[in-house]
């Protein structure tokens, strides 16, 4: 009998059972588990808990449950013949991989950019010429130097429009949890103070600087000092100027903002000053201010326009606006007037999709002072269209199919630097000339020692339960024969309106398509692939469309002979993690193994932690009715049966996640050894140096891809078949 029935009757608020239970697993070699039972009441509904007590991750006996469980998974693993050599050659393919450049900035005449160097363990901040010469770039910031662990991190950098400084956030153990240092481009010191509380996972971060780098405006927390209540929440904005003490920087904006409102600054050389984006938490609720010259702040849009971003070019406002548009379009406001009502329709909507990216959106419209560039998105792929100030049509930026591109960053020479990603091709950047309408390739492209020629994408389309079609990105060697046969791996996310977009698979997938699998990302409801209509239809009460898309996905590469459902597999991180736990409790039979990373599985506390707050505009509160109800009927930890066959279940977390409580995957695996019919195994891996992800180091990376695959490739009798 399922726990949340099991004691129903009981009454009050939080009842906790008189009795202490030890449960032994019915997963054979799994750590056993105490078992005290407490009991909610939401309303009328009485749901009971059975392992509340591993949310306390500080307490002794959490961390002696969390150590066995560790070790546990570590026995498991290790001893598997392929393990070890899988990390091995998974980290000699990193040493092997080129230099790679993104999240380029350009400023002061030079060009910023974050630098992967394997095999260091974290990426740095580099400058180089706006000619985009990567041999002549030099080191500004290097975190593996102040840390030999690898466990500092740079969560984002900002230069300042002269570009002689540099702001960067840093953090440590991959908690996010960021500082602000000021350095001085030219020597690598830092020069001002460090300027704590300025990022977290909750509200992110950001930095907008003044034009002639004498100040910045930046957000900021309450910090270590106010009530737990308050700490990572209520994100303002502040001022500083250089030298000042950051204890008496000036407050500019915030204090009537939502407890969960998360900012972004956004300052462009040449324009009237600083675009404020502030999101209502995670559901796509965006308002935007403007922070002019003389410091005078305008709010220009509220969440119920829906204005789900702005960027300010030399004379104008450019809006994405879904009202009465949900795929987007474009909005032109002049500076004279910021009223939004007498905005101009620029781009009207199309078939394809604008969507907010970036930091909510900037980075997706790049103003030039000859042309404007947009990306857009349809059903995963996505384009940069080209349209004049007065909105004429010029075409599109030059890309290969099934691509993507998330950066477009222009320089002074009349010239854009563009991020090209393939599923099959390492990421590049290629030079577009605006004056020739031409695109040439630049020595900023990461290569790789390993080759995709024998592979192909193909997309096809699966149909959900309710008729909807589901966009598939297969990715397969050439002449795959449909027997049915082969192992076969399908990822999904389908939320917050994040797109499933094309990139570099890499060495993890070629090792999987050499050992004969299949690689398949299914573009899911609840992302926004085909605009905020596609997003809406999987959050809150709609939430379950997701998981009837990934269990249709699934059935239909069973039916077109892909695989077999004892040689298929899931894998899926966060809000995919909450898609696994999903999936396996509706469908114990869908799937031989499921890998689900730092997931959300106890919907009914999820808004309990920080983050967790932040996600009920996406999710749901328990206190509306309705969502409720929609909650608790998919919610995985509520509906994990006793006796079910699931599948052999791979867990990991990280005990710094300061966005997803690493108590979900303790709880769900606890819940998952104690029930379970199958005989095989459900293993949880706990690092205490690593995240949500963000900022783990190379090795952490390396090492949990090959306890993935290991775990898999075991699981789904696959053998071990490097390519040299």
């Amino acid at each position: 009998m399922p726990w949340h029935s099991a004691l129903k009757r009981l009454s009050g608020a939080c009842l906790l059972a008189s009795v202490t239970l030890l449960a032994h697993a019915a997963d054979k070699g799994a750590p056993p588990t105490a078992v005290k039972p407490v009991t909610d009441r939401y309303g009328a509904l009485a749901v009971t808990d059975p392992y509340r007590w591993l949310e306390k991750a500080g307490t002794p006996e959490v961390q002696r449950w969390s150590a066995a469980q560790d070790a546990r998974t570590r026995g498991y693993l290790d001893q598997l013949p392929a393990r070890q050599p899988m990390a091995d050659w998974l980290m000699k393919q990193a040493a092997a991989s080129s230099s790679a450049y993104y999240d380029l900035k350009a400023a002061g005449g030079q060009l910023f950019a974050l630098y992967n160097q394997p095999p260091k363990q974290q990426p740095m901040l580099a400058v180089m010429g706006q000619d985009a010469e990567p041999a002549k770039a030099r080191i500004v910031l290097d975190p593996n130097a102040l840390n030999a662990k690898g466990t500092t991190a740079i969560d984002w950098y900002v230069p300042s429009p002269t570009g002689k400084l540099v702001a960067v956030s840093m953090s440590e153990n991959g908690s996010e949890d960021g500082s602000l240092h000021i350095v001085d481009v030219t020597t690598g010191r830092e020069v001002d103070a460090v300027i704590p509380n300025v990022q977290y996972p909750t509200g992110g971060g950001s930095v907008a600087w003044r034009e002639d780098g004498s100040g910045f405006w930046y957000t900021r927390y309450p910090g270590a000092d106010a009530p737990a209540e308050r700490r990572h929440f209520y994100e303002q904005v502040y001022y500083h100027r250089i030298g000042d003490d950051p204890a008496k920087d000036a407050y500019v904006l915030g204090q009537d903002f939502p407890r969960v409102a998360e900012i972004a600054l956004d300052a462009r050389p040449g324009t009237a000053g600083v675009i404020v984006a502030v999101a209502n938490g995670d559901g796509g609720e965006f308002a935007h201010y403007l922070i002019g010259k003389d410091g005078r702040t305008t709010q220009i849009t509220r969440f119920e326009d829906k204005v789900v971003a702005a960027a300010l070019g030399p004379d104008a406002l450019y809006l994405i606006s879904r009202q009465g548009a949900p795929r987007g379009k474009l909005l032109k406001l002049p500076l004279g007037d910021l009223t939004l009502a007498k905005a101009q329709t620029l781009v009207p909507e199309s078939e394809a999709a604008l969507e907010p990216g970036g930091e909510f959106g900037a980075a997706n419209i790049t103003v030039t002072k000859t042309a404007i560039y947009l990306r857009e998105i349809i059903g995963g792929p996505s384009r940069v269209a080209i349209y004049g100030h007065d909105g004429t049509q010029r075409g599109q930026l030059p890309l290969p199919d099934v691509a993507t591109v998330d950066e477009v960053e222009a320089l002074d020479d009349g010239s854009l630097l563009v991020a090209v990603k393939t599923y099959l091709e390492p990421a590049r950047f290629v030079r577009f000339d605006e004056a020739s309408g031409q695109a040439a390739p630049t020595a900023l492209r990461q290569t790789s020692p390993l080759a995709f020629d024998d592979v192909e994408v193909v997309r096809e389309f699966a149909t959900s339960k309710d008729g909807t079609r589901v966009p598939l990105n297969i990715v397969r060697k050439k002449g795959t024969k449909l027997d049915g046969s082969h192992p076969l791996l399908l990822n999904g996310y389908g939320g917050y309106g994040v797109s499933m977009v094309p990139r570099f698979l890499g060495a993890a997938t070629r090792l999987w398509l050499d050992g004969g699998g299949i690689f398949v990302v299914a573009n899911l409801r609840g992302g926004g692939e085909f605009g905020e209509t596609w997003h809406t239809q999987g959050s809150l009460t709609n939430k379950q469309n997701v998981f009837d898309d990934f269990a249709a996905s699934a059935r239909y590469l069973v039916d077109k002979g892909y695989t077999a459902p004892a040689r298929m597999a899931a894998i899926g991180g966060s809000n995919g993690g909450l898609l696994m736990g999903a999936t396996f409790t509706q469908h114990p039979d869908l799937f031989r193994a499921v890998v689900s990373t730092v997931g959300i599985y106890d919907m009914l506390r999820v808004e309990l932690d920080p983050n967790g707050a932040f996600n009920v505009t996406e999710f749901g509160s328990v206190k509306n009715p309705a969502q409720l109800k929609a909650l608790y009927a998919y919610s995985p930890y509520h509906h994990v049966k006793s006796g079910a066959k699931y599948p052999a279940i791979f867990m990991a977390t990280g005990e710094t996640d300061g966005r997803v409580n690493p108590m979900h995957s303790r709880k769900m695996i606890a819940r998952l050894q104690a029930a379970t019919g199958s005989g095989r195994p459900v293993l949880l891996s706990i690092n205490a140096h690593a995240g949500h992800g963000m900022g783990s180091s190379l090795s952490i990376r390396v090492n949990q891809q090959a306890d993935i695959y290991a775990f898999l490739f075991d699981q789904l009798g696959m053998a071990y078949k490097p390519a040299q």
